[in-house]
């Protein structure tokens, strides 16, 4: 079996403008005497490769510690794209197109407000992208409420790099943190 890690590196990925930046706090180091090495560290739900819950932009949405983990596991399909994908794309998308879809676009895929739609009618489980967020900075908001409003998650940041288009088995848990929108995820693609 190939697994093929699709996360971001949580300190070194840039953060989403406007987001703090993670950083990491060394607190103890053997190699300044200490019995053991131990850091801290403060990163922002949304930094890196991470998994929006409805709560993100849904008023009483569930948090990501109420999310389905099912939808994050299993089948999936990436998909190349780059530029806005409409409604009208996800209606050319083919039929063994599984129902957790990854749009692998170098950072530059977008979805419109009509895409989200046409995922959501489909009953998509979940959606990810390898920008920093699934809607375009000129329309972020739409894409977003469409999709966690129907529940689906979102799983943001992912690097895609080694991934070509096609099928594979996906494992992406977000940290069990209780009550927030969105949580840091450690994902990989499997394949046979």
């Amino acid at each position: 079996m190939k697994i093929i890690d699709i996360s971001r590196e949580l300190f070194s990925s840039p953060a989403y403008p406007g987001d703090p930046a993670p950083k990491r706090d060394v607190v103890r180091r053997m190699d300044l005497g200490d019995a053991c090495n131990l850091s801290g560290f403060y990163a922002c739900c949304h930094s890196a490769t991470h998994l929006d819950a409805p709560l993100h932009f849904i008023e009483g949405g569930a948090s990501v510690d109420r999310t389905d983990l099912r939808r994050c596991m299993g089948p999936c399909t990436v998909v190349e794209a780059e530029g806005i994908v409409t409604g009208a794309d996800i209606d050319r998308l083919p039929p063994q197109t599984e129902k957790r879809i990854l749009w692998k676009g170098n950072g530059k895929a977008f979805l419109s407000r009509s895409a989200a739609f046409a995922l959501a009618e489909a009953g998509f489980l979940l959606v990810g992208t390898d920008a920093q967020s699934v809607g375009s900075p000129e329309n972020e908001a739409a894409p977003h409420r469409e999709l966690l409003g129907a529940g689906i998650p979102l799983l943001e940041g992912l690097d895609l790099s080694a991934a070509g288009p096609g099928t594979y088995r996906l494992a992406a848990l977000p940290l069990l943190l209780g009550g927030a929108e969105a949580a840091p995820v450690r994902a990989v693609l499997l394949q046979d």
